[in-house]
Formats: C-alpha cells, sequence, structure tokens
C-alpha cells in the first residue's frame, strides 16, 4: 500500500492539469476492471460489473486533483509570479521548492524578503512571492509561459513505522484505497455493479463528482477524502493518525449507508471512528447527494495531519482500513436496494 500511496503522490496533476496523469490513473484501473474510460471533463471512471440483470450500481470517488500553483508574470529578471490553484496554505509556500510545467519540467524554489528585511508583523502573501529557477530571464522566457501549472516539488516519504508524509496525500491516498478495493474485488462474486471514479477540480468546486455522478446515475455512492489528524496544536474536531476511518453522519450523509458501513466495520473489527457533519462536508459527497433525483451517500475520511500542505501525513493502517471496509461492504450487497428505504 505505501509504494501505492507514493506512486499516487508523486504524480503532478493540480485542478484543471489532471490530463498530466489521468492517463497513468487509467492504466492502474485497467489492471483490475471490466472497463475504464475517461469522461469529458477528465475523470477516471472504471467499471467492475457483476454479471447480473438489473444489478445496483455503486459508486466508489475520490479525487485526484491536487492543490498548486500557475504563473502569472514573468519579471524582466526572469523571476516568476504566481497564484494559487485550490485552498493553498500560503505561510508553507516561503522556500518550497516546486516543479514549473512548461516545455519542459524546471525545478524552483519560492523566495520572499529575508526576515530582518520584513516588517514586523507583517503577513507574507503570495503576491510577495516570486518563484525563481536560477537561469536567465531569456532561458526562462524561452520555456516558460504565463498560465503554465506548478506543482509542490516534496515527497518524504516513511515517517516512523507506519507513517507515511508527502504532497497530494488528499486525496491520492484514497485512490489508493479505492484502486486496492477494485483488484481485491476483480474475481469475486458480487451482486452489484462497482463504478469506480478518480474525480477532477475538487479542489475549485467538487465538480468533478457532480458531474460523473450524473453521467453513472449510482443507486448508492460512497465518496472517500480526509479530514483532520490531531496535531499538537489541533484537536477539536481532529481524529488520531492510525485510529481507522472516520464514517460521517449528518445531513449529507444517507443514515442506512452510515448504519450499513458501522455494521460492516464491527463484523470484520475495522477500525473506526464517528465524524459529525452537521451540514457541507466540503467534499464531493455534498455534490454527489444531490445528482439528478439523489443519491444515497456515505463519505469515509482518512486521518490526515498537515493538510493542503507539502507534507501532508497520515498512516498507512488508516488507508488500508478504508479500503477493508468498502471490499467487504461490496461482497455483502444484495442485489437489490430495499434496505436503502425509509
Amino acid at each position: 500500500m505505501q509504494e501505492l500511496i507514493k506512486k499516487l503522490s508523486d504524480m503532478r496533476g493540480i485542478s484543471g492539469f489532471e490530463y498530466r496523469i489521468t492517463d497513468k490513473i487509467k492504466e492502474m484501473f485497467e489492471q483490475y476492471c471490466d472497463e475504464v474510460t475517461i469522461d469529458p471533463l477528465g475523470s477516471v471512471i472504471a467499471v467492475k460489473k457483476c454479471g447480473k440483470e438489473n444489478a445496483p450500481k455503486l459508486m466508489i470517488e475520490a479525487h485526484c486533483d491536487e492543490i498548486g500553483l500557475m504563473v502569472t508574470t514573468i519579471t524582466d529578471e526572469g523571476y516568476l509570479t504566481i497564484a494559487n490553484v485550490g485552498g493553498v496554505d500560503q505561510r508553507t509556500l516561503p522556500s518550497t521548492e516546486v516543479v514549473i510545467h512548461g516545455k519542459k519540467d524546471l525545478w524552483g524554489v519560492i523566495g520572499i524578503k529575508p526576515a530582518h528585511m520584513i516588517e514586523d508583523g507583517k503577513t507574507v502573501k503570495i503576491s510577495d512571492m516570486a518563484v525563481d529557477t536560477g537561469l536567465d530571464a531569456k532561458t526562462v522566457k524561452s520555456l516558460v509561459s504565463v498560465g503554465d501549472s506548478v506543482t509542490i516539488a516534496q515527497s518524504v516519504g516513511s515517517l516512523g513505522a507506519e507513517q507515511f508524509s508527502g504532497k497530494s496525500l488528499d486525496d491520492r491516498a484514497s485512490v489508493a484505497a479505492i484502486l486496492t478495493v477494485m483488484k481485491d474485488i476483480q474475481n469475486a462474486d458480487l451482486n452489484i455493479d462497482v463504478y469506480a471514479v478518480a474525480a477532477v477540480q475538487e479542489e475549485v468546486g467538487c465538480r468533478g463528482g457532480k458531474t460523473t455522478a450524473y453521467g453513472i446515475n449510482p443507486d448508492m455512492a460512497i465518496a472517500i477524502d480526509v479530514t483532520h489528524g490531531i496535531t499538537p496544536d489541533n484537536s477539536d474536531n481532529a481524529f488520531e493518525v492510525g485510529s481507522g476511518v472516520a464514517v460521517s453522519v449528518g445531513p449529507n450523509i444517507h443514515p442506512k449507508m452510515a448504519e450499513r458501513l458501522f455494521e460492516t466495520a464491527k463484523r470484520h473489527n475495522i477500525k473506526i471512528s464517528t465524524e459529525v457533519e452537521g451540514g457541507d462536508t466540503g467534499t464531493d459527497a455534498w455534490e454527489i447527494q444531490v445528482a439528478r433525483d439523489g443519491v444515497p451517500t456515505a463519505l469515509l475520511s482518512i486521518p490526515l495531519k498537515y493538510m493542503h500542505t507539502s507534507v501532508e501525513t497520515l498512516a498507512v493502517t488508516d488507508v488500508e482500513a478504508t479500503a477493508n471496509l468498502i471490499t467487504e461492504f461490496i461482497k455483502e450487497s444484495e442485489a437489490d436496494t430495499k434496505w436503502l428505504s425509509f
């Protein structure tokens, strides 16, 4: 699992530029699925049919895009000014290594004025930063254009015995969980058709989740994302990394879906927690739930420390727990959806 997470984390595709990675993700799903396509918006949709007539459709979904940056101008000196794409934590950007995706990939660093030259108490904004490639202005302008995407370069790897740290674990770790599910059910005797989705543009408006749910029109859905892990400065509404998968409850969640997931976890001794979401979960589950005439939707979340930074950190065991819970849910699903009725 760790190698799979690292492989997905190291891919580079910010919101709107996922075409850089979706072909690779498509190939990964093709090993286990009957059919894999990329829809007009760019999301990957992989299908595993059970072979039974009028079988219910389950959509399992995670987003494959990542937060990042775009080039806004190229100065006369060859520095690149930048804008954020998605919810980049601007506090962490200074001194970060990046990759500029121009005519060829270029390494760079984000620089700011030295601390002793900045007015006390002043917050450094992204407009105060610039990317330095170390190249002269003529070379930079020949390789880079305004509008090119920029991704965070960092990939740390193992932390201790069970944790992993790197970029874009939100939400590539969840894609890793879905790939594991599709591998595990490849030869299983199922009663439902499974549609696995790696959706685009979640970080800028949950767009891929909305369009894929509309196109698939599933009978039920499980979205997988991340939730906040406990850190020294944050223990409220957060979960211990290594505590398993968080199952959401609240108005965004179909109560029968959540109940079935709790029961499945208990039967198979899968570590879970309960996450209370009083409104918008901030995930693709929010859009999937109201596709067409409504989709019974659940949300599973992997505890993650340092969200939207270059050192997002999680426990590999929590990703495994997520995959195990979905796999058992699928294997035990009936050939109808009467159990979802109120």
